[in-house]
């Protein structure tokens, strides 16, 4: 009896702790969401599968939602980083924000909001930007400025154009003209993977 206990109590203290899951929050809009497409086809679906591959310390919870502005996000990420606890976050948001013609204070504010909010709870930051039709005049360029002049002054990562990859390509795109396809997807990912992946060391 006492061999056998002294066996289990080697095997408990020689047997490596499992690797505590690390959390990458994802909060975003339809781009993000997955809009007209099965959820595991979406991009932070694929990412969720790569990091199963190359760190499966780190799991993703996406809480993007379709239709999404940076008020809601703003409104949403404090239970969630309470919930979630990630050690980062990805922000995806604006674009409902920039079609909607909304005051591009309001959009900077909520995302400095956030940054602030998620930097405070020890996450690093990873801010997306995203561009609308030039045919809003001035207002498209200021507002994907709005990105690169955030993420310098708060000094986080920046993906200077979420879909970048396939904006020029009218076959990436549903019958909307502004959802990405599935085909779409893994292009979206291996844009933005180079940015995420050093943020993960």
């Amino acid at each position: 009896m006492i061999r056998i206990v002294l066996f289990l109590f080697a095997l408990l203290i020689s047997t490596p702790p499992a690797l505590a899951a690390k959390t990458i929050l994802i909060m975003g809009d339809s781009l993000s969401a997955g809009f007209g497409l099965r959820v595991e086809q979406a991009w932070p679906s694929l990412l969720g599968r790569l990091l199963r591959e190359k760190h499966p310390d780190y799991s993703v919870a996406n809480l993007s939602i379709s239709g999404e502005t940076t008020a809601g996000g703003r409104s949403r990420l404090a239970p969630a980083l309470k919930q979630h606890k990630p050690v980062l976050v990805v922000i995806v948001l604006g674009a409902n924000d920039g079609l909607r013609g909304l005051p591009l204070k309001q959009m900077r504010d909520n995302l400095k909001a956030m940054i602030q909010a998620s930097q405070a709870s020890g996450a690093k930051v990873l801010l997306a930007g995203i561009r609308i039709p030039p045919n809003y005049g001035p207002y498209a360029a200021e507002f994907h400025a709005s990105f690169k002049d955030l993420a310098r002054q708060h000094k986080t990562a920046l993906l200077n154009f979420l879909l970048e990859p396939i904006a020029a390509q009218s076959t990436y795109f549903q019958a909307d003209n502004l959802h990405p396809t599935a085909e779409a997807q893994p292009l979206i990912l291996k844009h933005l993977w180079p940015a995420l992946a050093p943020l993960l060391k």
